[in-house]
């Protein structure tokens, strides 16, 4: 499929301009919101069924083994089309794939509202998962290419959103509690519908249409490919809760994904319109960012499941409360990513990515302290806050580094990338340390005995933790190594 991208007319109309003939689009900042109301409503989809699950799997019947499913869906359509998505909206026009996406998101929401069993469910999650997947990369491409000629405006625009991309899931988390017990779990769902409506009339107002110049050929090998081995890669996580690590099953749907997206690199390498071109990831601050923000959001999106079930299973919290009780969190990284938008210019990327990861690995680390009789002001309510103060500091210096350099042709990719690091790692980490906590729990109830299962459940959620802390620190590690210690220069050319 070919797309020619023609003249478009346009407030940020893309067109060769100097430095001196540059005017700021006046429209930027009513971009800006645009862009951050449309981001935090994808951003927490991922987590705003979390504490609404065991009420929609009381609903519909959904067993345990499935009910998984109401976030992978959601999160593995959205991290496997994420990079076809970003190259339609290079090519296809970035305010016209954004509308698209924002609709579509909101029939999938009222679909997914209005379901009468799990498959109808699990299947308008995958939908809102897809229109997301055109929707996240040009929201982030259009603040890309606003907000590309003055550093200090550009350090604001990702201050705001890396505390979206940062804090969006602990928002989930606080809403669908509070929908969950005052209206229905339903409503999580069904709040997108207006939200979504009014983003794209405010899109159709105040966005001007841009594209890439020239044509291309739409990669669907490749989004087959990379889909296709994401699902096989988590379906396997899955299968090792009930078979173990060892089971035939496991070990082949591992397999498969892993070889699967190893087709996928090659055939990037080797076609002539990669839906991934490697010069993206390759480009050392780039891929470094990639990689530091895959780990972080490997290691910390679990938590939110198993401390959402600690509050309501261990500390008999309500869902409302147990929302509630986030609600710090997200507070956190808002105050930290307004800190990280000044300290970013002065301090340079590394600094400020790798102590935000360091921070987020040792909020983690303290919470495997929880136990069955433990206060959440002591042993968790410290812990969301420096965990939330490093993401804030993190997000903000992982989103503007990651799309450094990017040439206009790439941004809405580049965009992509970044956007699949986050949904690609929240599938990765809830399969897989879902499964680590479950093994662990049911080790502990071998060796225990059936009566001590609060034990064993929170032996299991601190295990699983533990892991988590370990794959954050990972992360410091490759921002410390890879990124560059300076500023880096947000109009540059492309690496």
């Amino acid at each position: 499929m070919d797309v020619e991208a023609g003249p478009v007319r346009g407030i940020n109309q893309t067109m060769p301009v100097t430095e001196a003939e540059f005017v700021p689009d006046p429209k930027r900042w009513l971009i800006l919101g645009v862009v951050v109301v449309a981001t935090l409503m994808v951003v927490l989809d991922a987590s705003i069924v979390t504490i609404a699950l065991p009420s929609a799997q009381r609903s519909l019947h959904i067993s345990v083994a499935n009910r998984q499913w109401v976030i992978t869906a959601y999160t593995l359509a959205f991290g496997g089309l994420l990079l076809l998505g970003g190259r339609i909206a290079d090519f296809g026009g970035r305010r016209r794939v954004f509308i698209v996406g924002l609709v579509g998101f909101a029939a999938a929401s009222a679909l997914g509202g209005s379901a009468v069993n799990q498959w109808m469910l699990f299947g308008s999650r995958a939908v809102q998962g897809a229109f997301a997947a055109l929707m996240a990369p040009a929201a982030l491409s259009i603040l890309t290419t606003t907000f590309s000629h003055d550093a200090g405006e550009r350090a604001k625009a990702f201050g705001a959103y890396g505390a979206v991309s940062g804090g969006g899931a602990a928002v989930g988390v606080l809403l669908g509690g509070l929908l969950t017990q005052y209206a229905s779990w339903r409503w999580c769902l069904f709040i997108n519908v207006p939200i979504a409506l009014l983003a794209a009339v405010a899109a159709v107002r105040v966005i001007g249409e841009s594209r890439a110049a020239g044509t291309t050929r739409y990669d669907i090998p490749g989004a087959l490919l990379s889909t296709a081995g994401l699902v096989s890669l988590v379906y396997g996580f899955t299968k090792a809760v009930t078979e173990g690590w060892t089971a035939t099953t496991t070990l082949t749907l591992i397999s498969v994904g892993v070889v699967l997206l190893a087709a996928f690199v090659v055939v990037e390498v080797r076609s002539a319109n990669p839906l991934l071109p490697m010069r993206i990831v390759l480009e050392r601050n780039r891929g470094g960012s990639y990689l530091a923000a895959t780990l972080l959001v490997v290691g910390i999106f679990a938590m939110f499941i198993f401390i959402s079930y600690y509050f309501q299973t261990i500390l008999g919290y309500s869902a409302a409360k147990a929302g509630v009780a986030f609600l710090p969190f997200a507070l956190g990284i808002v105050v930290a990513a307004g800190a990280a938008t000044n300290l970013l210019p002065k301090l340079g990327p590394r600094i400020s990515m790798t102590s935000g990861l360091v921070l987020a690995a040792l909020g983690l680390l303290g919470l495997t302290k929880i136990g069955v009789h433990t206060s959440y002001w002591t042993h968790v309510f410290p812990q969301l806050i420096v965990m939330s103060l490093g993401m804030g500091l993190a997000f903000t210096a992982l989103s503007s580094t990651s799309l450094t350099n990017v040439g206009e042709r790439d941004s809405g990719v580049a965009s992509a990338v970044l956007n699949a690091t986050q949904q690609v790692g929240a599938s990765l980490g809830a399969a897989l340390l879902n499964t680590i906590a479950a093994t662990a729990t049911a080790t502990y109830l071998a060796s225990h005995g059936p009566r001590l299962k609060e034990q064993a459940l929170v032996h299991g959620f601190t295990r699983a933790l533990l892991v988590g802390a370990i794959i954050v620190t990972a992360g410091a590690l490759v921002s410390a190594a890879l990124v560059s210690a300076k500023a880096s220069n947000p109009t540059g050319p492309v690496a």
